[in-house]
């Protein structure tokens, strides 16, 4: 499920103002060597059933469910109705006096213990509104040919069936008949549900039959119950099921459709044979059609029959209202399958949906390539009211998607076709093993889709602070314990991030990709628990990783890696350098580091995470030939340092004459003069950036004397408002979310300096209050002055000046509400001043990069403009 978008971060989001991440005061180093490298991670040997290798054992089973499945779709009621017959199969060595199966339609009952345990804020799994969740009608065992009445009970979302003669062991077989019904909610979870459409409505059906509990080697019966947060843990079987609806919808679902003869006309299955043999889109139907109403056979209702096999789950949407395209699937081993996508008329376009059969061929392809191929014979990408959900062979998608965002969604709803549904882990315990690794696939195939088309760098060091946030929760959690603000870092953030480590800084791509490709195949239609992965990992990569799973996994450590000293052997950079670096958080990694000299030689060092092993304080040498100018931990921002200000040292002084006031002069100049700044009455200034695949806006307004005007949209949802900022004079005030946010006297201060659109023209009024860091410092490998101004006392804000460009590249401030921001790519705008068209910071724990749409200088904006 793609859960980690702008949205789900906002409903919960905190204090942050625009960029803003509250930290705590550094306590001094608090590294432990013991603690990281310890040879206890490891609780147990391996045994017959999953071996110390991480691969399944000589004995390993697990058990089997077969499914046939008969139901009626009834469109005026919004209801099903049917019946399902169970065929389960014990292999495991022990005899079963009951069973157990989710329920999992009884989350919507207004008596579920999923609603009781709902904040009164709801959220996205909070009930909109109820049903009477299963309507079971009968349960019958047939064991032995002979069938009798189940002695069954139902508890929330689980039901029990009490056996009259246990289950055999290695083998026992009997059938489960289950005669049921439910009506549809309209908002099912968000995993579920049917949306109003102007030609109808749009039917996303999941969870739709009784399933049977994983019974395994861990932990006997898997019963945890279905909350929301918390997936699904599912057994392998063969799925044959056919659903009876009127005659005027399209349906498609799961698996293969047996039957196209009685449900599709010669043309419909003309336009399929030609899309089966295209690398292009080919349309099915298309709006022409639906208006028509005659591309389907003259009856009242068809049966539809479909069949998936070595599948987990099954699901399956049905519409009048679906334009349908398809287009050729070309697998590594010469099979082929069929990408299709199904959406209303109101979002098709080549910026939306009319481009989802792209991204559905593309993403299945990059994946069999790069990883396992893919096993099911269709891939077909919904368009509903579920802003994203997976199933084996079809996903739901939220149909307001668009371009990147629609990508996003798509490339990760189907990159659980692998990961759960070819591997089969415990989302309801370990959420991290399917959303952390799909994401991590996802950031894989994004970089190479259509030559990068929607791939953006991540700065990590920026990211740091909602990695590390004060609510942080260990990644080894169980969702529905994990707070919702923070499941998207836990369960897809920071777990993918772990795994692009291993890749690019620790293993390399080669030791990584064969691990991570052994552990696939390994557990492929298999359960495996999380040291399974971690054994699988060490032992085909042969690497001891055990301080990296517990560090990553199992805490909420930060990283702060530091160069603290740089000297030279015997006092001369001729003879070499000795470089000091210190690891001042819990968390140890491997350290890059570029360095350059006064000559202009260059050099890159790399440290692996064992020089951490001899504590929390590392000098090495380096062969230089001249004075160090200028030494930076991970010059590429790929590690999440919580503190990347320590990150860089120069051993340069500031030139003698050089001053603040001059630092402060040669800015104004070089961004268009005194006269031309004073000039300005009032300025706005348009961008836009792309977080987590949706557009984010914002808009700065400034008129002079002190109002300013700050708004960060998200138009795809709504147009969410994410902050509001108002500054006019003394009135000054800040929203988040629609959320008032309280202000000290301090923060109203940093705010009102804020309301300036060139600050600097009134920095001469106070010189004692400015002072020139002695040192160069460096951003972003550019030597930089720091001129530090004293907004009052418990306010700094940092300002770095570029020495090549005089350019402001930075800013930290350092008060109640910590912020840093970046500028550049300086251009002119109109008055014939220079102001930077890229900013870089971060919106409520993302980073982002606002790139300036358009402009205004002396618009004579109204106060209006100011509300």
């Amino acid at each position: 499920m793609k859960l980690y978008k702008i949205l789900s971060v906002a409903l919960l989001c905190v204090y942050t103002l625009t960029g803003y991440a509250q930290t705590g005061d550094q306590q001094g180093p608090k590294y432990d060597q013991h603690k990281v490298f310890s040879p206890l991670f490891y609780p147990e040997k391996g045994n017959e059933f999953r071996n110390a290798g991480g691969a399944p054992g000589s004995k390993y089973w697990q058990n089997r469910a077969d499914y046939k499945i008969d139901v009626t779709l009834d469109t005026l009621k919004h209801h099903i109705d049917g019946t399902a017959l169970i065929t389960y199969t014990n292999n495991s060595p022990d005899a079963l006096a009951f069973l157990w199966l989710q329920d999992d339609q009884n989350i919507y009952r207004q008596d579920s213990r999923a609603e009781a345990t709902t904040a009164v804020t709801g959220g996205r799994f909070a009930n909109r509104t109820y049903t009477k969740g299963d309507e079971i009608k009968a349960i019958y065992i047939i064991k032995n040919g002979k069938t009798q009445k189940a002695d069954y009970l139902v508890t929330d979302t689980r039901l029990q069936i009490k056996l009259k003669d246990s289950l055999k062991a290695v083998g026992g077989k009997l059938q489960i008949k289950i005669e049921y019904g439910f009506e549809i909610p309209k908002y099912g979870t968000d995993r579920m549900g049917r949306q109003q459409t102007k030609n109808g409505w749009i039917y996303e059906i999941a969870q739709w039959y009784p399933r049977m509990e994983v019974y395994d080697d861990v932990s006997g019966w898997n019963t945890l119950p279905y909350l929301g947060a918390g997936e699904f843990y599912l057994e392998y079987g063969n799925f044959d099921y056919t659903i009876t609806a009127p005659s005027s919808l399209i349906i498609t679902g799961s698996g293969e459709l047996l039957n196209p003869a009685e449900v599709y006309t010669a043309s419909t299955i003309a336009k399929l044979a030609a899309a089966a043999k295209s690398d292009k889109t080919v349309t099915i139907r298309d709006e022409a059609d639906i208006l028509k109403g005659t591309d389907h056979p003259a009856k009242a209702s068809l049966t539809w029959h479909f069949a998936c096999k070595n599948a987990r789950d099954v699901a399956w949407t049905a519409s009048k209202a679906f334009i349908w395209d398809a287009a050729r699937i070309n697998l590594p081993s010469g099979k082929k399958a069929l990408a299709q996508s199904v959406y209303p008329a109101e979002v098709k376009g080549n910026d939306a949906w009319s481009r989802s059969t792209e991204y559905v061929k593309a993403a299945i392809e990059l994946y069999s390539n790069q990883w396992f191929e893919y096993t099911y014979p269709v891939a077909t990408n919904v368009a509903g009211t579920v802003g994203g959900m997976e199933y084996p062979g079809i996903v739901f998608c939220g149909s307001e998607n668009k371009t990147g965002s629609l990508w996003d969604v798509t490339n990760h709803e189907f990159g659980h076709n692998w990961f759960p549904m070819i591997v089969g882990s415990n989302e309801r315990k370990y959420a991290w093993m399917d959303e952390g690794f799909n994401t991590f696939l996802n950031d894989v195939d994004t970089r190479v889709f259509n030559k990068g088309e929607y791939f953006t760098p991540v700065d990590e060091q920026k990211a740091a602070s909602g990695l590390f946030s004060a609510d942080a929760e260990p990644i080894m959690t169980i969702p529905d314990v994990i707070q919702e603000n923070f499941l998207g870092v836990a369960a897809y953030e920071k777990p993918a991030l772990g795994l692009t480590i291993l890749r690019e800084q620790i293993l390399g791509e080669q030791r990584f990709d064969y691990a991570f490709r052994t552990y696939i195949k390994r557990w492929a239609f298999k359960h495996p628990t999380p040291w399974d992965f971690f054994h699988t990992m060490d032992n085909a990569a042969g690497e001891d990783l055990s301080w990296f799973w517990n560090e990553w996994f199992l805490t909420t450590w930060k990283l702060d890696q530091a160069i603290t000293g740089i000297n030279y052997q015997d006092g001369d950079e001729s003879k070499g350098a000795l470089i000091t670096i210190e690891n001042l958080e819990e968390m140890a990694l491997p350290v890059t580091i570029s360095i350059k000299e006064e000559n202009g030689k260059t050099g890159i060092v790399k440290l692996p995470a064992e020089v951490w092993q001899r504590g929390g304080v590392w000098t090495f040498p380096y062969k230089s030939t001249s004075k160090i100018i200028m030494a930076t931990i991970d010059p590429d921002h790929k590690l999440p340092d919580v503190n990347p200000e320590n990150n860089s040292f120069s051993g340069l002084p500031v030139p003698k004459g050089v001053t603040a006031l001059s630092v402060i002069k040669n800015y104004l100049d070089a961004i268009g003069g005194t006269d031309k700044l004073k000039n300005v009455k009032d300025l706005q200034v348009s961008s836009a950036a792309s977080v987590q695949g949706s557009e984010v806006q914002m808009v700065s307004r400034y008129r002079t004397p002190g109002m300013f005007y700050q708004q960060i949209t998200v138009p795809s949802y709504n147009n969410l408002v994410l902050t509001h900022i108002l500054v006019n004079g003394d009135n000054i005030n800040v929203q988040q979310v629609n959320h008032q946010m309280p202000l000290d006297d301090v923060a109203k201060k940093l705010l009102k300096e804020k309301s300036k659109p060139f600050p600097e023209l009134d920095y001469e009024k106070n010189p004692n209050n400015m002072m020139l860091d002695s040192t160069f410092k460096v951003v972003n490998g550019e030597m930089v002055y720091e001129v530090d101004i004293n907004i009052t006392d418990g306010a700094v804000i940092k300002n770095f000046y570029s020495q090549k460009t005089g350019l402001k590249v930075k800013q930290i401030i350092d008060g109640p509400v910590d912020s840093t921001v970046e500028w550049g790519n300086y251009e002119g705008i109109n008055g014939g001043i220079k102001i930077p068209f890229l900013i870089k910071t971060v919106v409520l724990g993302h980073p982002a990069d606002f790139k300036v749409k358009e402009t205004a200088v002396n618009s004579n904006m109204p106060a209006v403009s100011f509300q």
